[in-house]
């Protein structure tokens, strides 16, 4: 089976999967959290999303409260703080847990990718991001410190087009 193939919920409460909620499209999967002080990623995966949407690309945004709690809010509190604040027009799924003995098949798939220094394993914080590929690879892993328009990102973000 294909990542893009494992069980999701939107954030509205639909069941779909990576493939039905953004198609054949270049993925780049971001665990988000509203009162973190990498919140303000959120604008630059805005910008990401505006600049290569058009080109088969997609942000997919994964609420998780695994991190001091700094995702508290209901679906339609996270919905609203997404849109108000920052304009999120990008998916959102569930509220998922990204580590731990809950961890989330789409997770633990994801998090066998090392980074750029070669560790692989367990989420670090919020923001960590993911790029998939068109067909389900793992392209690159970023780390939550990695800013949504960083170089390195952009330009696996243009390859992966």
């Amino acid at each position: 089976m294909s990542i893009r193939d494992i069980s999701l919920e939107t954030l509205s409460g639909a069941p779909t999967t990576l493939a039905e909620l953004a198609g054949d499209r270049s993925l780049l999967i971001v665990n988000v959290a509203s009162k973190c002080g990498l919140t303000p990623q959120y604008a630059g995966l805005v910008r990401l999303q505006q600049t290569y949407g058009d080109r088969g690309f997609t942000v997919v945004g994964v609420p998780c409260n695994q991190f001091l709690g700094q995702e508290p809010g209901t679906a339609e509190e996270i919905q609203e703080f997404c849109a108000v604040n920052y304009g999120v027009d990008f998916p959102l799924l569930a509220k998922t847990d990204v580590n731990g003995e809950g961890r989330h098949p789409l997770y633990a798939e994801l998090t066998e990718t090392a980074d750029a220094a070669g560790a692989a394993g367990d989420v670090q914080w919020n923001f960590e991001k993911f790029l998939v590929s068109r067909d389900g690879e793992v392209l690159g892993r970023f780390r939550p410190n990695v800013e949504p328009e960083d170089p390195a990102l952009v330009a696996a973000i243009e390859k992966s087009l």
